[in-house]
């Protein structure tokens, strides 16, 4: 009988490590090829795992609640084939057992998940430790010290914080994994900067929230956006009357039957418009090649309160939709991301955000640019205030929204065109579902 090893597997682009919720199967289960035997939470979303091989459960490796690096063996499975050329001497390690020292060849490769897989050259290593020389000079309680030699130990969440923070990572003295507090001590030190004194406090009076899983990415991901991105917002208030008569009508229309339609829809459908009009919006800072990236596509992002956390799920080509399509995607992607199921490909490569802090009774924000896009919109509540109409004071539904982009390839009057656009679309959204005007509506 041959043991076969289940490593953690990177579900997503780049994910280092991953918490075990719930486990499916128990030792002694009987398991088949791709039925799922547990679910983990990633820094991106909560997935299910489907098994790679059929066979006996062995060994269940790592405990619910327990978070591990991608690579490690998870689950052992007994796939009930008969070794060969057994013999006294101790059998060669099996095919998925990975040599924790530096390869010496090409690395292997495990078995492909269905629906994930692994990248070639990308097997987990560990590289050899150095010995400590043990001969540099203290200089004292500084963390700030003269280049080491030997290969920096950290992940590359940690180093790229250590990079925006302006902070020589080699220069780190510690021993084993540098941690991202280790990095905001360097900073502090490095800019002069005084740790604050310790305090005292009862611990039987406060609450300890771990941060892992999406309140580690969306931590992460706000300090980078917010570090590097020079933010700029602009406000604008917009009579959305039109849009309010907008919803209500294309309720009727038979090819919204079943769909949700609300503001939300007629403000997306908006945003694409503007976009198309002013394309640089669309677009992203490549600092490693000195370019800025205008892209031809738009995948709309919009920012969802999860029971995880901030999540912002994407409608992937979202430029080529209809309304009503736009509609059946977004109803989907927030029924998803509202039970905690959006998929890690339904979290990549947005280009653009909206967050509809409206719902939450809010009248605007300055929101933080997600990482990697130019510009996201904050919707507001929309509120019965006297508005001038034709010259006379009235009641009207205003809806304040708010446009932050990177200043750095936006400039000042392209976001103030881009959002008047928006504006003046919501203000009268006829030709967004190329319908006729209504009219003035007083």
């Amino acid at each position: 009988m041959a043991l076969r090893d289940f490593r953690l597997p990177d579900v997503g682009e780049g994910l280092t490590e991953a918490e075990i919720l719930q486990w499916y199967v128990a030792v002694g289960d009987v398991v088949t090829i791709n039925q799922m035997i547990c679910e983990i939470e990633t820094a991106k979303a909560a997935v299910e795992l489907p098994s790679p091989y059929a066979g006996t459960v062995t060994a269940l490796n790592v405990n619910q609640g327990e978070t591990v690096d991608v690579g490690t063996v998870i689950i052992t499975i007994e796939d009930g084939v008969a070794s060969s050329g057994a013999s006294a001497a101790p059998a060669a390690p099996a095919e998925d057992d990975r040599n924790l020292e530096v390869p010496t060849g090409k690395p292997k490769q495990d078995a492909v998940l269905v629906g994930y897989g692994v990248k070639e050259g990308q097997t987990p290593a560990r590289r050899a430790r150095k010995a400590a020389s043990g001969t540099q000079e203290e200089l004292g309680e500084s963390i700030v010290v003269e280049l080491h030699d030997g290969p920096v130990v950290a992940k590359p969440p940690v180093r790229k914080l250590a990079k925006d923070l302006g902070v020589d990572i080699r220069r780190i003295r510690k021993s084993g994994n540098i941690t991202r507090s280790d990095v905001l001590d360097a900073a502090m030190a490095l800019h002069g900067m005084e740790q604050p004194p310790a305090t005292t406090y009862d611990p039987h009076r406060e609450d300890r929230i771990p941060v892992k899983g999406v309140l580690k990415e969306m931590a992460q991901a706000m300090i980078s956006s917010a570090f590097t991105a020079p933010h700029v917002s602009v406000w604008l208030q917009v009579d959305v009357a039109k849009t309010l008569k907008a919803v209500k009508k294309l309720k009727d229309w038979e090819e919204f039957e079943g769909l949700r339609v609300s503001p939300l829809l007629i403000v997306a459908a908006a945003v694409l418009q503007a976009t198309k009009e002013f394309p640089k919006i669309n677009s992203s800072w490549d600092e490693a090649n000195h370019e800025v990236i205008i892209r031809r596509y738009i995948n709309l992002g919009f920012a969802a309160a999860t029971p995880r956390g901030l999540l912002v799920p994407v409608i992937h080509e979202a430029d080529g939709m209809d309304i009503p399509t736009l509609a059946k995607e977004l109803m989907s992607l927030v029924d998803t991301a509202r039970e905690g199921r959006t998929p890690p490909n339904r979290m990549q490569h947005g280009t653009l955000t909206i967050t509809n802090v409206g719902v939450l009774g809010i009248d605007g924000g300055t929101p933080i640019l997600t990482p990697g896009q130019g510009a996201i919109l904050a919707v507001g509540q929309i509120r019965e205030i006297p508005w001038t109409v034709k010259g006379k004071m009235k009641v009207r539904p205003i809806c304040q929204l708010t446009l932050s982009f990177d200043h750095r390839m936006i400039d000042g009057e392209l976001g103030s065109r881009f959002l008047a656009r928006i504006g003046a679309l919501l203000e009268d959204p006829s030709e967004l579902y190329e319908s006729d005007n209504d009219g003035d509506d007083e």
